[in-house]
C-alpha cells in the first residue's frame, strides 16, 4: 500500500508518495524494526502533505498527482 523507502529517512527529509500509495500509513511496510511505532494513517489528500504524529516523518504527494476517490 505504501511506497515508503526501504531505508530510514532522516527526520528533516520529505517522503514523496504517489496517489496510488493511498491510503498512506506510517510506519511503512519496509521500515526498519527500530523505527516501529503504532500504525497511523496519514491524510495527505486534502493538503498535499502531512506529518506523522509519532515520528514526525514528513509525507508529501508528488507534483502533479491527482487523488481520486479518497
Amino acid at each position: 500500500m505504501s511506497s515508503t523507502p526501504n531505508t530510514a529517512v532522516p527526520k528533516d527529509d520529505t517522503i514523496f508518495v504517489k496517489a496510488d500509495d493511498l491510503p498512506l500509513y506510517c510506519p511503512g511496510p519496509h521500515s526498519p524494526l527500530w523505527s516501529m511505532h503504532p500504525r497511523v494513517y496519514i491524510e495527505v489528500a486534502k493538503t498535499g502533505k502531512a506529518l506523522c504524529p509519532y515520528c514526525s516523518a514528513a509525507y508529501q504527494l508528488r507534483d502533479g498527482e491527482k487523488v481520486h476517490g479518497h
